[in-house]
């Protein structure tokens, strides 16, 4: 039985107020009727000021009819006003999701409206929820979006726009997909406990780990954190930039605003830039220009962040932080050079080897695939570039061994790192009693060096030595 069928008088009643509602609007004047659009859009978009007034409103109308306490309402409505505000100017049965109405909706940082269905990512598993929204309610919904984001057009069939609250919306429809299954991916920032003792607790990286991490980050390493999709990259870059020196200034740049670095620290002198390919571009000089200690990458995934990336950490910038879909730390190199290479020119084996002599280390990690909500820190890979020899190498500092269900260590610290340490020679000792304990513990066995085919320098031509 459709829920318009079980909770009847809740939907007939909020088609009432809906008919109130239009007869104000009927015999508004023009200029009434201009404020009231901004003012819904306001409201859908999620202004604290529209929303209170949008639900006092419609608290006044229902407290002129009866029966309304006692009234079913669908589960996931908290009152009759709440619903109703949710149907007629809200996000419909996304409400409770868009505003952390539970424990659950609280920790789901994604869901998906796939035709009438509803899912929420929860507990690393995408759920269907009991609600349903009517294609007629979600083409309200992609019209009431499309206000927020005026160059967009309905007809279009692919949209991606913000909402106030930070809701990242995507949007297929129209000859995209399939009649009646028209899809809405709802992506939302979860404020975790960002440090890296949580981390260790959920399994993720291993506890006795947790020192050597903080020491790396105060010494100032640039670091890609590597993975596939919903991997924890960005969980892990937020959790190191959290234990970054908050007097330096940063510079944080991604294509949407998912993480909010003024919230994460608070105290913290980090501009937000939201740029994507062409708008790097515009931008590139200026970047290079600025003055800040370090820069934050998120997502980098076309040329003009890559390029971005190895311009800005050839200058000598340091404590710079990427994230990077990318199966393999060996591959990284080569994806990025190669891409900058067909976009703007350039020889590519020259930028390999500034990719290794600009990034030291590489973290990669992964979803456990019995349980996707458990985040593993699959390797920690060193990146290394011999000038004398014109070799690079990938060296494997740690892994996990899915067998054992230990992390396994490697002592293994190149030149260009011990260098770096001479800068902070307290930091760089405990570094190395710390690496040293870890692999005394449990060691890698077994070769740790990479010699990358791609690269054909001074001997550099086989996979493994």
């Amino acid at each position: 039985m459709k829920q318009e069928q079980i909770f009847s008088e809740f939907f007939n009643l909020c088609d009432a107020v809906e008919a109130i509602l239009e007869r104000e609007w009927n015999s508004s004047e023009e200029w009434e009727k201009q404020q009231r659009l901004e003012r819904e859009k306001k409201a859908i978009m999620g202004y604290e000021e529209e929303t209170r007034f949008y639900k006092h409103k419609i608290e006044n109308i229902l407290s002129n009819m009866h029966s309304v306490e006692n009234m079913a309402i669908p589960p996931w409505y908290t009152s009759p006003s709440e619903g109703i505000f949710a149907e007629l100017y809200g996000m419909a049965g996304l409400s409770p999701w868009v505003y952390d109405e539970t424990d659950e909706y609280k920790n789901s940082s994604s869901a998906k409206l796939i035709g009438e269905r509803m899912y929420c990512l929860i507990n690393g598993r995408s759920v269907l929820q009991p609600q349903r929204i009517s294609e007629n309610r979600r083409k309200q919904l992609k019209r009431a979006f499309l206000l927020t984001a005026p160059k967009e057009r309905d007809e279009k069939g692919f949209h991606e726009l913000y909402l106030n609250n930070g809701i990242r919306i995507t949007i297929y429809s129209g000859d995209r997909t399939k009649k009646g299954q028209d899809v809405m991916v709802f992506r939302k920032y979860v404020l975790r406990e960002l440090t890296f003792e949580r981390l260790a607790e959920l399994g993720t990286i291993p506890s006795d780990s947790v020192e050597l991490f903080k020491v790396m980050v105060r010494i100032g390493f640039n670091v890609l954190f590597s993975g596939q999709v919903r991997a924890g990259k960005t969980a892990f870059m937020q959790v190191w930039q959290k234990n970054e020196d908050p007097s330096l200034e940063g510079l944080a740049i991604s294509t949407d605003p998912e993480t909010p670095w003024h919230i994460i620290m608070p105290y913290a002198p980090v501009m937000q830039i939201l740029a994507d390919g062409k708008e790097l571009e515009v931008l590139y000089k200026s970047l290079l220009r600025g003055d800040n200690d370090y820069i934050l990458l998120e997502e980098m995934r076309d040329a003009a962040a890559f390029k971005l990336a190895i311009d800005i950490t050839s200058i000598g910038t340091s404590r710079s932080k990427a994230t990077i879909h990318s199966g393999s730390p060996v591959d990284i190199p080569y994806k990025m050079a190669s891409a900058v290479a067909s976009e703007y020119g350039g020889n590519i084996k020259a930028m390999i080897s500034q990719i290794y002599r600009n990034f030291h280390y590489v973290f990669q990690l992964y979803q456990v695939p019995y349980d996707r909500s458990i985040k593993k820190l699959k390797s920690i890979s060193e990146y290394r570039y011999d000038e004398s020899g014109d070799i690079v190498s990938v060296h494997t500092v740690c892994r996990y061994d899915e067998k054992s269900g230990k992390w396994q260590w490697k002592y293994d610290i190149g030149e260009d790192k011990r260098e770096m340490g001479k800068l902070q020679p307290d930091e760089f000792k405990r570094m190395e009693d710390m690496l040293k304990l870890l692999e005394k513990r449990n060691p890698i066995m077994e070769n740790n060096v990479i010699y990358p085919r791609y690269y054909v320098g001074g001997g550099g031509d086989e996979d493994n030595r």
